[in-house]
Protein backbone atom coordinates (compact mmCIF):
# COMPACT_ATOMS: atom_id res chain seq x y z
CA UNK A 1 0.00 0.00 0.00
CA UNK A 2 2.53 2.44 0.65
CA UNK A 3 4.43 1.82 -2.74
CA UNK A 4 0.77 2.38 -4.06
CA UNK A 5 0.74 5.40 -2.03
CA UNK A 6 3.93 7.15 -3.04
CA UNK A 7 3.42 6.14 -6.92
CA UNK A 8 0.00 7.73 -6.60
CA UNK A 9 1.22 10.96 -5.20
CA UNK A 10 3.72 11.16 -8.18
CA UNK A 11 1.29 11.01 -10.58
CA UNK A 12 -1.29 13.10 -9.21
CA UNK A 13 1.14 15.77 -8.73
CA UNK A 14 2.23 15.52 -12.95
CA UNK A 15 -1.57 16.94 -13.47
CA UNK A 16 -0.78 19.58 -10.84
CA UNK A 17 2.52 20.94 -10.92
CA UNK A 18 2.96 21.03 -15.23
CA UNK A 19 1.06 23.71 -17.42
CA UNK A 20 -0.36 20.32 -19.53
CA UNK A 21 -3.50 19.66 -16.34
CA UNK A 22 -3.81 23.20 -16.21
CA UNK A 23 -4.40 23.85 -19.61
CA UNK A 24 -6.92 20.64 -19.49
CA UNK A 25 -8.79 22.09 -16.35
CA UNK A 26 -9.08 25.65 -18.25
CA UNK A 27 -10.70 24.09 -21.42
CA UNK A 28 -13.12 21.91 -19.43
CA UNK A 29 -13.88 24.97 -17.06
CA UNK A 30 -14.56 27.40 -20.54
CA UNK A 31 -16.41 24.50 -22.32
CA UNK A 32 -18.50 23.67 -19.23
CA UNK A 33 -19.12 27.37 -19.15
CA UNK A 34 -19.95 27.77 -22.41
CA UNK A 35 -22.68 24.24 -22.05
CA UNK A 36 -23.87 26.06 -19.20
CA UNK A 37 -24.51 29.86 -21.19
CA UNK A 38 -26.23 27.93 -23.82
CA UNK A 39 -28.90 26.10 -21.52
CA UNK A 40 -29.31 29.77 -19.94
CA UNK A 41 -30.31 31.06 -23.70
CA UNK A 42 -32.50 28.34 -23.87
CA UNK A 43 -34.38 28.95 -21.32
CA UNK A 44 -34.38 32.53 -22.43
CA UNK A 45 -37.07 31.33 -25.65
CA UNK A 46 -39.18 28.68 -24.25
CA UNK A 47 -39.80 26.81 -20.52
CA UNK A 48 -37.63 23.82 -19.90
CA UNK A 49 -39.27 20.43 -20.37
CA UNK A 50 -35.85 18.88 -18.53
CA UNK A 51 -33.88 19.83 -15.65
CA UNK A 52 -30.95 22.59 -16.12
CA UNK A 53 -28.57 19.71 -15.81
CA UNK A 54 -30.07 17.48 -18.41
CA UNK A 55 -30.11 20.86 -20.83
CA UNK A 56 -26.67 21.71 -20.14
CA UNK A 57 -25.12 17.90 -20.74
CA UNK A 58 -27.24 15.57 -22.92
CA UNK A 59 -28.68 19.11 -25.10
CA UNK A 60 -25.60 20.76 -25.12
CA UNK A 61 -24.00 20.86 -28.77
CA UNK A 62 -20.49 20.74 -27.43
CA UNK A 63 -20.59 18.80 -24.87
CA UNK A 64 -19.56 15.40 -26.19
CA UNK A 65 -17.26 16.96 -28.21
CA UNK A 66 -15.56 18.44 -25.58
CA UNK A 67 -15.84 15.03 -23.51
CA UNK A 68 -14.83 12.67 -25.30
CA UNK A 69 -11.37 14.25 -26.03
CA UNK A 70 -10.63 14.73 -22.16
CA UNK A 71 -9.73 11.21 -21.89
CA UNK A 72 -6.99 10.75 -24.46
CA UNK A 73 -5.02 13.96 -22.98
CA UNK A 74 -5.06 12.94 -19.83
CA UNK A 75 -3.83 9.00 -20.47
CA UNK A 76 -1.83 9.59 -23.51
CA UNK A 77 1.16 10.50 -21.36
CA UNK A 78 0.94 7.88 -18.23
CA UNK A 79 2.88 4.76 -20.45
CA UNK A 80 3.57 6.51 -24.05
CA UNK A 81 5.97 9.41 -22.36
CA UNK A 82 7.67 7.23 -20.07
CA UNK A 83 8.11 4.13 -22.46
CA UNK A 84 9.49 6.95 -25.00
CA UNK A 85 11.77 8.85 -22.71
CA UNK A 86 13.11 4.99 -20.98
CA UNK A 87 12.15 5.69 -17.71
CA UNK A 88 8.82 3.14 -17.67
CA UNK A 89 11.76 0.14 -17.88
CA UNK A 90 13.69 1.83 -15.10
CA UNK A 91 10.24 2.00 -13.42
CA UNK A 92 9.40 -1.87 -14.45
CA UNK A 93 12.83 -3.08 -13.01
CA UNK A 94 12.17 -1.36 -9.79
CA UNK A 95 10.76 -3.57 -6.47
CA UNK A 96 7.03 -2.56 -7.58
CA UNK A 97 4.55 -4.81 -9.23
CA UNK A 98 2.43 -3.99 -12.24
CA UNK A 99 -0.71 -3.97 -10.44
CA UNK A 100 0.41 -0.99 -8.68
CA UNK A 101 1.74 0.49 -11.72
CA UNK A 102 -1.18 0.58 -13.34
CA UNK A 103 -3.65 1.25 -10.39
CA UNK A 104 -1.47 4.29 -9.24
CA UNK A 105 -1.76 5.61 -12.73
CA UNK A 106 -5.14 4.96 -13.16
CA UNK A 107 -6.64 6.59 -9.79
CA UNK A 108 -4.15 9.81 -10.12
CA UNK A 109 -5.98 9.87 -13.91
CA UNK A 110 -9.58 8.85 -12.24
CA UNK A 111 -9.23 11.92 -9.16
CA UNK A 112 -7.69 14.13 -11.86
CA UNK A 113 -10.76 13.59 -13.93
CA UNK A 114 -13.24 14.10 -11.13
CA UNK A 115 -12.39 17.04 -10.22
CA UNK A 116 -12.60 18.94 -13.54
CA UNK A 117 -16.63 18.17 -12.53
CA UNK A 118 -16.81 20.10 -9.68
CA UNK A 119 -16.59 23.36 -11.15
CA UNK A 120 -20.12 23.04 -12.05
CA UNK A 121 -21.07 23.73 -8.65
CA UNK A 122 -19.30 27.08 -9.25
CA UNK A 123 -21.57 27.66 -12.56
CA UNK A 124 -24.92 26.87 -10.51
CA UNK A 125 -23.98 28.97 -8.07
CA UNK A 126 -23.30 31.88 -10.66
CA UNK A 127 -26.54 31.47 -12.24
CA UNK A 128 -28.25 31.64 -9.20
CA UNK A 129 -26.04 35.41 -8.88
CA UNK A 130 -27.05 35.97 -12.28
CA UNK A 131 -30.96 35.42 -12.54
CA UNK A 132 -31.68 36.03 -8.72
CA UNK A 133 -33.06 32.39 -8.29
CA UNK A 134 -31.80 29.21 -8.02
CA UNK A 135 -31.57 27.05 -11.45
CA UNK A 136 -33.99 24.90 -12.34
CA UNK A 137 -32.96 21.39 -11.25
CA UNK A 138 -32.73 19.08 -7.72
CA UNK A 139 -30.43 17.39 -5.85
CA UNK A 140 -31.08 13.98 -7.35
CA UNK A 141 -30.58 15.27 -10.80
CA UNK A 142 -26.74 16.72 -9.08
CA UNK A 143 -25.88 12.86 -7.88
CA UNK A 144 -26.89 11.35 -10.94
CA UNK A 145 -25.36 13.43 -13.26
CA UNK A 146 -21.61 13.12 -11.21
CA UNK A 147 -22.65 9.38 -10.78
CA UNK A 148 -22.74 9.15 -14.22
CA UNK A 149 -19.73 11.20 -15.19
CA UNK A 150 -17.64 9.42 -12.41
CA UNK A 151 -18.54 5.86 -14.49
CA UNK A 152 -18.04 6.88 -17.99
CA UNK A 153 -14.89 8.61 -16.87
CA UNK A 154 -14.00 5.27 -15.26
CA UNK A 155 -14.29 3.27 -17.98
CA UNK A 156 -12.84 5.36 -20.78
CA UNK A 157 -9.15 6.16 -18.53
CA UNK A 158 -9.48 2.71 -18.31
CA UNK A 159 -9.44 2.80 -22.19
CA UNK A 160 -6.67 5.44 -22.05
CA UNK A 161 -4.62 3.81 -20.28
CA UNK A 162 -4.93 0.84 -22.47
CA UNK A 163 -4.03 2.99 -25.65
CA UNK A 164 -0.86 4.34 -23.77
CA UNK A 165 0.60 1.26 -23.78
CA UNK A 166 0.20 0.31 -26.77
CA UNK A 167 2.36 2.67 -27.72
CA UNK A 168 5.59 4.91 -27.53
CA UNK A 169 4.19 7.63 -29.45
CA UNK A 170 1.90 9.50 -26.86
CA UNK A 171 -0.25 11.17 -30.44
CA UNK A 172 -0.85 7.56 -31.11
CA UNK A 173 -1.70 6.55 -28.08
CA UNK A 174 -4.65 9.64 -27.96
CA UNK A 175 -5.54 8.30 -31.25
CA UNK A 176 -6.22 5.18 -30.47
CA UNK A 177 -8.16 6.04 -27.28
CA UNK A 178 -10.26 8.77 -29.26
CA UNK A 179 -11.03 6.07 -32.12
CA UNK A 180 -12.06 3.54 -29.41
CA UNK A 181 -14.57 6.07 -27.28
CA UNK A 182 -15.63 7.06 -30.60
CA UNK A 183 -16.77 3.85 -31.71
CA UNK A 184 -18.62 3.30 -28.22
CA UNK A 185 -20.17 6.80 -28.83
CA UNK A 186 -21.92 5.34 -32.34
CA UNK A 187 -22.68 2.62 -31.26
CA UNK A 188 -25.72 4.09 -28.66
CA UNK A 189 -26.39 5.55 -32.04
CA UNK A 190 -27.61 2.21 -33.66
CA UNK A 191 -30.88 1.78 -32.47
CA UNK A 192 -31.56 5.14 -33.72
CA UNK A 193 -30.92 4.40 -37.66
CA UNK A 194 -32.03 0.89 -37.44
CA UNK A 195 -35.36 1.08 -35.46
CA UNK A 196 -36.45 -0.62 -32.56
CA UNK A 197 -37.35 -4.01 -34.77
CA UNK A 198 -33.50 -4.86 -34.56
CA UNK A 199 -33.14 -8.35 -33.02
CA UNK A 200 -30.17 -7.14 -31.08
CA UNK A 201 -31.21 -3.33 -30.74
CA UNK A 202 -31.36 -4.29 -26.78
CA UNK A 203 -27.59 -4.87 -26.84
CA UNK A 204 -26.93 -1.43 -28.29
CA UNK A 205 -29.70 0.08 -25.92
CA UNK A 206 -27.32 -1.50 -22.80
CA UNK A 207 -24.02 0.08 -24.53
CA UNK A 208 -25.64 3.37 -25.59
CA UNK A 209 -23.44 6.31 -23.30
CA UNK A 210 -26.35 8.94 -24.78
CA UNK A 211 -28.89 6.75 -23.16
CA UNK A 212 -27.06 6.23 -19.22
CA UNK A 213 -26.07 9.84 -19.51
CA UNK A 214 -29.59 11.49 -20.03
CA UNK A 215 -31.22 8.52 -17.80
CA UNK A 216 -28.78 9.42 -14.16
CA UNK A 217 -29.23 13.24 -15.46
CA UNK A 218 -32.78 13.18 -15.02
CA UNK A 219 -32.30 11.39 -11.47
CA UNK A 220 -32.92 7.90 -13.18
CA UNK A 221 -29.97 5.33 -11.11
CA UNK A 222 -30.54 2.01 -12.88
CA UNK A 223 -28.17 -0.47 -11.67
CA UNK A 224 -27.03 -2.19 -15.19
CA UNK A 225 -25.42 0.59 -16.12
CA UNK A 226 -23.32 0.80 -13.21
CA UNK A 227 -22.50 -3.28 -13.87
CA UNK A 228 -21.53 -2.40 -16.97
CA UNK A 229 -19.19 0.35 -16.29
CA UNK A 230 -17.34 -1.74 -13.46
CA UNK A 231 -17.07 -4.52 -15.44
CA UNK A 232 -15.59 -2.99 -18.73
CA UNK A 233 -13.19 -1.23 -16.96
CA UNK A 234 -12.01 -4.27 -14.84
CA UNK A 235 -11.88 -5.60 -18.44
CA UNK A 236 -9.38 -2.41 -19.93
CA UNK A 237 -7.43 -2.31 -16.75
CA UNK A 238 -6.72 -6.10 -16.99
CA UNK A 239 -5.79 -5.53 -20.80
CA UNK A 240 -3.36 -2.90 -19.30
CA UNK A 241 -1.88 -4.72 -16.86
CA UNK A 242 -1.78 -7.88 -19.26
CA UNK A 243 0.53 -5.58 -21.77
CA UNK A 244 2.49 -3.77 -19.18
CA UNK A 245 3.46 -7.26 -17.99
CA UNK A 246 4.57 -8.07 -21.15
CA UNK A 247 6.98 -4.90 -21.46
CA UNK A 248 8.24 -5.89 -18.46
CA UNK A 249 9.27 -9.62 -19.59
CA UNK A 250 10.84 -7.65 -22.47
CA UNK A 251 12.61 -5.76 -20.12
Amino acid sequence: MRVFSILFRKELKNYFFTPFGWVVLTLVLLMQGMSMTSAMELMKKAPLTENFLFVSTVRSPNFWFYFLFIFPLITMRLFAEEAKTGTLETLMTAPVTSLQVVFSKYFASLTFYSLLWLPILLHLKIFSMVTGGPAPYEMGHLIGLYGILILMGSLFIAIGCFASTLSNNQIVAGIIAIAILIILFFVGLVPYYTGEGFQAVSIFHYMSVQEHLANFARGIVDTRPIVYYLSTTSFFLFLTHVTLDFRRWKA
